[in-house]
C-alpha cells in the first residue's frame, strides 16, 4: 500500500488511528493560530487585487470536486456579461516565479492540469502563480472584472469579497483532525465563517455523515456526460462503451475512485489504473495495451493530447445545482462583490 493510501485510511477512519500523529497536528494547530493572528493584527498584511476576488476552496487534503465548482461559477458570471479571471497555483507544473497568463496552447508540463481545463472553458483569463496576489492583479491588468481563486481558502494573504467551500459528500471532513493526523487544512470549525459551504455528490457515492454550520449551504450532483474524442472531439453516450472489450479507465485526480464508480455504476467495465494527483502520462509508459479503449478525467485529458490515440476519450462532469438554490447563491455573490446587474441566467 502506497503512502497515500496508507493516509486516507487513517485520515478516513476512527479518530483513534491517528493518534502517534496527534502531537504534529497540534503543532500544525499552533502554527495555524499564530499565522491567522499575525493577520488579525496587522503584523501580516492583507492586500487586494483591485477588483472583486471569489475564493473557492476546500478544507481537506485531496479531491472535492472545487475546479469543476469553480468552472461552474466562472460560467454563470460570464453569462452575465461578467468578464472571469481564474488564478490558482498550477499544481503539477514547473512554472515558477512571476505569474504567467496561460493559453489553451500551453504546455500542461509547464501549466498544470487544472489552469489547462479553465482556459480551454473560454474563460476571459487564467493566470497561475504562487503568488496569488501578483497572480489576481495580473488577471485584472488582463481585463478581468472579477478574480475566482480555484483553491486558496488558506492564502490569507488575498484579500477576498466572498468564499466558498467544497467539501466532498462522500468522505466529509474525514476524522476531524488536523494534518498529518486527518486530512483537514484548518479546524472544521472555519466553515462557519465562509459565504457559502457546497456539499458535491455523486449518485453512485453514499453520503458521509457530518454536519457543517454555514450562512448558506448548497448540494451540487456531479453526474458523468458524454464521452469526447481527444483527437475528433466526437461526442459519444457513455452506454456507446456498454459492450466494448479491452476497455480501460485512467484517473490522475485527488479521488479516483470517484471516477471509476461511476463508470461502473453507468454498466461499464472497465479495467482500472488510478494514477497519483496531477500525475503526468508517458507515451512510453502506458498501463494499459496499446490498441485499448480508454476512458479518461478532462484533467488528464489536457495532459495527454500529444499523445493522444484514436480510441482516448475524456468524459464530460456535468456539474448541477438546484435552481432555487444556485439563484441564492449567485444573488448573494453578486450583492456582495458589487457585481450586480443582469438577471439570473441559470444555464
Amino acid at each position: 500500500m502506497s503512502l497515500d493510501a496508507r493516509l486516507q485510511s487513517v485520515w478516513y477512519g476512527p479518530a483513534w488511528r491517528s493518534l502517534p500523529l496527534w502531537p504534529l497536528a497540534l503543532l500544525y494547530r499552533a502554527i495555524l493560530a499564530l499565522r491567522s493572528l499575525g493577520y488579525r493584527s496587522g503584523l501580516l498584511r492583507v492586500e487586494h487585487a483591485g477588483v472583486p476576488v471569489i475564493v473557492v476552496g476546500n478544507l481537506t487534503v485531496g479531491g472535492t470536486g472545487k475546479t469543476p465548482v469553480a468552472a461552474w461559477l466562472a460560467r454563470q458570471l460570464e453569462a452575465r456579461g461578467r468578464r472571469v479571471g481564474v488564478v490558482l497555483r498550477g499544481h503539477g507544473g514547473s512554472h515558477r516565479g512571476a505569474p504567467m497568463v496561460v493559453t489553451p496552447a500551453d504546455d500542461p508540463r509547464v501549466t498544470g492540469d487544472e489552469a489547462l481545463v479553465h482556459a480551454r472553458r473560454g474563460v476571459h483569463s487564467v493566470v497561475i502563480g504562487t503568488d496569488r496576489v501578483a497572480a489576481a492583479r495580473l488577471a485584472a491588468d488582463q481585463g478581468a472584472e472579477v478574480i475566482i481563486s480555484d483553491d486558496g481558502l488558506q492564502h490569507l494573504r488575498l484579500a477576498r469579497d466572498y468564499e466558498i467551500a467544497v467539501i466532498d459528500g462522500a468522505r466529509g471532513l474525514g476524522n476531524r483532525c488536523l494534518l498529518p493526523a486527518g486530512p483537514l487544512r484548518e479546524p472544521a470549525r472555519e466553515l462557519e465563517s465562509v459565504q457559502a459551504a457546497i456539499v458535491t455528490e455523486r449518485s453512485e457515492q453514499g453520503h458521509a455523515e457530518f454536519s457543517v454550520r454555514s450562512p448558506m449551504l448548497l448540494r451540487a450532483q456531479f453526474e458523468l456526460g458524454d464521452a469526447v474524442n481527444l483527437l475528433t472531439n466526437e461526442r459519444r453516450p457513455l452506454a456507446g462503451f456498454a459492450q466494448a472489450s479491452n476497455l480501460h479507465a485512467i484517473a490522475g485526480i485527488g479521488h479516483p475512485d470517484a471516477f471509476f464508480r461511476g463508470l461502473m455504476q453507468r454498466g461499464l467495465h472497465v479495467a482500472t489504473h488510478a494514477l497519483p494527483d496531477h500525475a503526468p502520462l508517458d507515451a512510453g509508459a502506458l498501463p494499459f495495451p496499446a490498441d485499448a479503449i480508454v476512458l479518461m478525467t478532462e484533467k488528464d485529458a489536457v495532459k495527454c493530447r500529444q499523445i493522444a490515440r484514436p480510441d482516448w476519450w475524456w468524459v464530460d462532469l456535468e456539474v448541477s445545482i438546484g435552481r432555487a438554490e444556485a439563484a441564492a447563491l449567485l444573488t448573494s455573490v453578486l450583492e456582495r462583490t458589487g457585481l450586480t446587474g443582469a438577471g439570473v441566467s441559470l444555464g
